[in-house]
């Protein structure tokens, strides 16, 4: 019998999961496989940053557009740096938030006792 790792994997909703993949990249995140039930039909990808794991569907009723992710890091100016954007401190996290090329939001933070 096979041993599995569990694991929550999000489902984000995009019209382009060829570009989303490329957006991602720019998070770390690598494309690690692709399906589609026929070359003319919606993609669903999987894109993963070391063991951190997100699901790209093309398919409307996978996921509701806009849909907020959490992505906690080592290194959130890192983050910050490659997409020009701010970085706040909470009392919790350094954080910043990033959208997507179709509207999901990706909130970035490394934990305050990281930091």
């Amino acid at each position: 019998m096979t041993t599995i790792n569990e694991e929550v994997v999000p489902i984000l909703y995009v019209k382009d999961a060829g570009a989303a993949a490329h957006w991602y990249a720019r998070l770390g995140f690598g494309k690690e496989w692709e399906h589609r039930f026929a070359p003319d039909l919606p993609a669903f990808v999987e894109v993963a940053r070391g063991s951190v794991r997100l699901f790209l569907s093309e398919h409307e009723g996978d996921a509701r557009p806009g849909t907020l992710v959490y992505l906690r890091v080592r290194d959130v100016d890192a983050v910050a740096a490659e997409f020009g954007v701010p970085v706040e401190d909470q009392a919790w996290a350094r954080e910043t938030e990033l959208r997507d090329p179709d509207g999901n939001r990706i909130r970035v933070g490394t934990p305050a006792d990281s930091a």
